[in-house]
């Protein structure tokens, strides 16, 4: 064979195999990138929508069984294991002994934070540069989450919800919590906290429908060590879909003025 042959059969062959090359990779799927999510203005993953979450963790963030008006559950809790130190593990024990009426949640307190995440409502998120702003449908409870700069404010303040400040790691919004009250618990199983409570969230968008939240907590005054909780957010995608209203005050006449006779 002539060289002019040789070198023309070798060009062909080499096309053959770059053509297979990329039909191959034509039909290999694409891998979620973190850039595909909704995003603001300003290039921040947009979480602007209305979530819930679909678990039990509002009943116990740990691994439960079905109690009467208690779904059976998958713990939230890494591991499983919430490190708290002896006394206060006695504590929590007759938290759950007297959680029918000890639970501040059954007396129509704000059920504070993380909890309110948690609970069995939707919630709405508005997201501007400066600030996020949480409407829960749970006794019309609001959020705000300043991610302008600002620091916490000085000293110790008693709130039931904390003072909130994020900023952005990449595609996760970090949230640091603190200046907490000692009324809330973290459910209905009796899991609480001092007003020592720190929160660290962190909101990851994986895709348009989907929020990773995992929190972690510390409190030295209850815990050992700190831990930390994890689960999806999911995006309401019902037609026409908004916050409804569950005022907790309306369904108890404890709270409700006497009618005179």
């Amino acid at each position: 064979m002539r060289p002019q042959s040789i070198g023309s059969m070798s060009m062909i062959v080499g096309a053959v195999v770059l053509l297979v090359l990329i039909r191959a990779a034509a039909q290999v799927p694409a891998s979620p990138r973190a850039t595909d999510v909704p995003r603001t203005q300003d290039g921040k993953p947009d979480l602007t929508g209305i979530w819930r979450v679909m678990n039990s963790a509002a009943w116990d963030i740990q691994d439960h069984q079905a109690r009467k008006g208690v779904p059976a559950g998958m713990g939230v809790v890494e591991g499983n294991e919430i490190p708290y130190q002896p006394a206060a593990l006695a504590k929590k024990r007759e938290n759950f002994q007297n959680r029918e009426t000890a639970d501040p949640e059954a007396k129509c307190y704000l059920p504070g934070l993380p909890r309110l995440m948690y609970m069995p409502f939707p919630f709405q998120i508005f997201q501007t540069p400066a600030k996020l702003t949480m409407l829960f449908e749970y006794v019309h409870a609001t959020r705000f989450i300043h991610t302008n700069g600002t620091p916490h404010p000085p000293g110790h303040i008693d709130w039931w919800m904390g003072d909130s400040r994020g900023r952005w790691e990449g595609d996760t919004l970090v949230v640091d919590v603190v200046d907490f009250n000692d009324q809330t618990w973290f459910d209905r199983a009796g899991n609480f906290h001092s007003d020592q409570l720190h929160l660290v969230e962190r909101y990851t968008l994986t895709d348009s429908d989907h929020i990773t939240y995992d929190v972690t907590v510390e409190d030295p005054q209850v815990f050992t060590r700190p831990w930390r909780m994890s689960m999806v957010l999911y995006r309401h995608k019902e037609k026409n879909v908004q916050l409804l209203e569950y005022e907790c005050y309306a369904f108890d006449n404890e709270f409700h003025a006497p009618v005179p006779n």
